[in-house]
């Protein structure tokens, strides 16, 4: 708690310093021009942190002057929207102008105000209170009042329905009195409630990955817990929502890293505050990278943490030992002391999806070295089926899953992995997934891949069984961050901390690494390695056996340590 404090004073001289950033036209129009959306929404996210900065300082500081965060409060209120450019579609479906699209951001925003000028009281000019409270009214709470129509995030089993749901409803409690008005609201919101928890499987898997899980759920929780405050009922209490409140736990591979499927993060921020009350709620300790030195970005975040508590850094939850498997996701993740193994399947029309069944990742020494790359920069048509997979992270040509007759992996529900086999044994895990589904390619009768992982020698042999009616070309691919050094007969991935070795099988009749320049989720210029095996098939039945094998210790594996097979001794 003290660290929290001490870094929200921090945050307030810092932004107090700065100034509040404007909101100009010539960023705004870029998305629509340009496709970019990081130019506004930096300056964007620059005026909440700068906002939550003096509202949390308030809240930690009573006698704190309130002059800042007033100017603050009321510039928000001049804002042309509180939606972002990329949104506007939300607006144009319902018929109305910007100023009232109700998005993520403007929820947020809305919870934002809304429990400032609550916590803050009489420490606020009257007329900045009653601006805000009118904006908040206008600008979100109106839309979810009785007899307005449906927005189409309500109908959304994701991370939308949640964040935005929970953060007008949080918003709600904040300014309006008890009565038939925010009964009616609230109950809209549990409605939309109940349409995110039917995205999930009763396993509690969240496709989106740990992060939008995080994002998700947290305004879930932070929304249940006030709820439960006005109403008496409990949200959390419930057999579905304890398994979701898991999901972390499941696929944590060790040291605050997790597969990063989907529009991931290998090392997502799991909030503190989220993280205490699912500890204290339902006895679940939550993993992942908590930061209680730096402000997050999300009021709800903010303020639970100062509320419920803050773990340190020292307090992190371990991975231990063993398997798990989410049959409603079709993900496998195995972890020893050391060394990391996760695949998945599913099906190529997943919420934030990559055209990925068959992908894994393996990690070592705390880094990955067969990598999945996460969320690559949002763009205008990241999230246009016609052109998301035009995007490298979002293709199966970001991903180390086979490449057909030049033909990747093809987007849409019907192309789905299925489950042939899963088997925990006591050191590992052996998985097979039919990906015959994923393909649009003639003379391709059967594609299986099947992984047999072992957790104490960190030895991998994948094995991909082609079937086919004529001759066809198919390359295997490997992707990572880590440049690879290949020969033909073997690659080495070296890390900081560990090295993957891979024995290539006979019939390889060309190899390539391709150094390929992209950018991450927050536009920093990344490089990418894509390891790319030719392979020659003929008409009939072929099995490619690849070997690896991982170690730490900065990459001081033997090569003697696996056959010339690909197989494991």
């Amino acid at each position: 708690m003290a660290s929290l404090i001490r870094a929200a004073a921090a945050a307030a001289r810092s932004e107090a310093e700065a100034g509040l950033p404007a909101l100009a036209f010539s960023q705004y129009r870029r998305f629509a021009g340009e496709g970019d959306r990081l130019g506004y929404e930096t300056l964007y996210f620059r005026r909440r942190a700068h906002l939550t900065a003096l509202a949390a300082e308030a809240l930690v500081a009573p006698t704190a002057d309130t002059g800042l965060l007033q100017d603050a409060l009321w510039s928000v209120c001049d804002e042309y929207t509180w939606a972002l450019p990329a949104h506007e579609e939300q607006a144009a479906v319902m018929g109305r102008g910007m100023d009232r699209c109700l998005d993520l951001f403007a929820a947020l925003t809305a919870h934002l105000l809304a429990e400032t000028v609550q916590r803050c009281g009489e420490r606020l000019d009257r007329k900045v209170t009653d601006r805000v409270r009118a904006e908040v009214e206008r600008r979100v709470l109106s839309l979810l009042a009785e007899g307005q129509p449906p927005l189409p995030w309500e109908a959304w089993p994701h991370n939308w329905a949640a964040v935005c749901g929970g953060a007008a409803g949080m918003a709600a409690i904040a300014l309006w009195e008890p009565g038939p008005r925010l009964d009616g609201l609230l109950s809209r919101v549990r409605r939309a409630m109940d349409v995110y928890l039917s995205g999930f499987g009763e396993d509690g898997g969240c496709a989106e990955g740990v992060a939008y899980w995080a994002f998700g759920f947290s305004h879930f929780a932070y929304f249940a817990e006030e709820s439960r405050r006005v109403t008496g009922e409990d949200l959390l209490d419930d057999a579905k929502v304890r398994a979701i409140a898991a999901f972390p736990v499941a696929v944590h591979m060790g040291g605050g890293l997790f597969p990063a499927f989907s529009d991931g993060e290998e090392r997502p921020l799991v909030p503190a505050g989220l993280a205490h009350l699912l500890s204290s709620r339902l006895g679940i300790e939550i993993p992942g990278v908590v930061r209680p030195s730096v402000l997050p970005r999300d009021w709800g975040d903010v303020t639970r943490a100062l509320r419920w508590g803050n773990r340190t850094a020292t307090e992190q939850v371990a991975a231990p030992p063993g398997t798990s498997h989410l049959p409603g996701l079709a993900w496998v993740v195995d972890r020893s002391g050391g060394t990391a193994f996760a695949a998945k399947g599913g099906h190529n029309a997943e919420p934030h999806n990559h055209n990925d069944l068959g992908h894994f990742v393996l990690a070592a020494g705390g880094e990955t070295l067969l990598t999945d790359l996460g969320a690559g920069e949002y763009r205008r048509g990241s999230f246009d089926d016609s052109t998301r997979y035009d995007f490298l992270h979002n293709s199966s040509a970001g991903h180390s899953v086979p490449v057909v007759a030049s033909r990747t992996q093809s987007a849409g529900r019907q192309h789905a992995a299925r489950v042939t086999s899963y088997v925990p044994g006591p050191d590992g895990v052996d998985y097979t997934l039919d990906l015959t589904a994923a393909y649009e390619v003639d003379g391709l009768r059967r594609l299986r891949r099947a992984f047999s992982w072992q957790r104490v020698s960190g030895d991998l042999l994948l094995t991909d069984e082609v079937e086919n009616s004529r001759a066809l070309p198919v390359d295997e691919v490997f992707i990572s961050r880590v440049p690879p050094r290949c020969d033909g007969r073997t690659a080495v991935w070296r890390g900081r901390t560990a090295q993957a070795r891979l024995l290539i099988p006979d019939g390889c009749v060309a190899h390539e690494v391709e150094t390929l320049e992209t950018t991450d989720h927050h536009g920093t210029p990344e490089t990418v390695f894509r390891l790319r095996l030719r392979f020659a098939l003929e008409a009939g039945t072929t099995r490619l056996s690849f070997g690896f094998s991982l170690r730490e210790d900065g990459g001081r594996a033997d090569a003697a340590e696996t056959d010339q097979t690909g197989r494991r001794p």
